[in-house]
């Protein structure tokens, strides 16, 4: 991509990010949070009602009373954006590959927190973190995110979600908001997924983040966004067909053209987001899965609309 290219790029998912928070995204994105970002002020006597995980229990071994922690409220957060950009990220069955519909939606959100004054970051990641822009204010901030998220050509085609979010809790100090953009496809996964579909054998999807997960969620808020294509769920009657494995290179050769083949298929897929959707869910951690074929705005709103209403109850 040359440099006007890319500043064409860039000028394009401005005017469509700025067109979607001006339609729909005014009041809705960080307004939802807030009330998340804490300070520390001091500490009390528990009383019935407070939240356990407020509870110092440094404090109260060492004075024999159950004492918590009170907070008050940041008049500023902060938004990291952490983007999948391992191999299967470029795959999209439909005009846009998974990639260009998380840039589209991480841009859509930094602009949102810019209009609510906040600070935005972005971390791109494979198996590797590959890139950190730390957390900073204004258009020129996010004008950079957008550009790094464009022209950026990560050197790994794997995915080491657990590695992105160990980072994150090394960089961040202060309670923050993490978006998780992926779609939750491994090497590992993806190549047994497509064997399991072809033989009929169980696998584990849920790969070894999920506890990580949950750890990171107890000091930030994290919120998982599942970048997925309906065409990664069921195979089209195709006859003949090599599936590859955007991360490892290995192939796998099915036979499309039998219906059983193409249900198994389906029937593994299925299977694969129940217990994915399981996991995250003993997690605590808000997830919303946004389809590539789909406009991802109205959904989102929608997510934020329950997500305040929640908190509110």
């Amino acid at each position: 991509m040359t440099l006007s290219e890319l500043f064409e790029s860039v000028r394009r998912v401005e005017v469509r990010t700025n067109r979607l928070v001006n339609d729909m995204m005014v009041g809705a994105y960080l307004s939802r949070f807030k009330g998340r970002g804490m300070d520390f002020e001091e500490l009390r006597e528990y009383m019935p009602g407070d939240d356990v995980r407020d509870i110092d229990w440094n404090v109260t071994h060492r004075l024999g009373k159950v004492f918590v922690k009170r907070f008050r409220e940041e008049r500023e957060l902060t938004a990291v954006l952490a983007v999948d950009v391992s191999g299967s990220s470029t795959f999209g069955s439909a005009n846009r590959s998974k990639r260009e519909f998380a840039i589209e939606i991480a841009a859509t959100l930094a602009m949102s927190a810019a209009r609510s004054g906040d600070k935005v970051g972005l971390v791109l990641f494979t198996e590797e973190v590959e890139l950190f822009v730390p957390p900073r204010k204004g258009r020129r901030q996010i004008l950079r995110i957008v550009r790094e998220m464009l022209r950026f050509n990560p050197r790994r085609k794997g995915t080491n979600i657990s590695s992105a979010l160990t980072f994150l809790n090394h960089v961040l100090h202060r309670r923050a908001i993490v978006f998780l953009l992926t779609d939750f496809l491994h090497g590992t996964a993806a190549r047994a997924g497509a064997a399991s579909s072809a033989t009929g054998a169980p696998a584990n999807p849920a790969g070894d983040f999920i506890a990580g997960l949950g750890l990171t969620n107890t000091r930030h808020d994290v919120v998982c966004l599942h970048l997925h294509d309906p065409r990664e769920s069921e195979l089209p009657d195709a006859g003949l067909v090599t599936l590859e494995d955007a991360e490892t290179g290995e192939l796998v050769e099915l036979d499309s053209g039998h219906a059983a083949v193409r249900g198994r298929f389906a029937a593994f897929n299925a299977q694969r987001l129940a217990e994915l959707d399981q996991s995250l869910i003993r997690t605590g951690v808000d997830t919303l899965r946004l389809k590539t074929t789909e406009p991802f705005a109205p959904v989102l709103q929608r997510f934020f609309e329950i997500r305040r209403g929640r908190r509110r109850g």
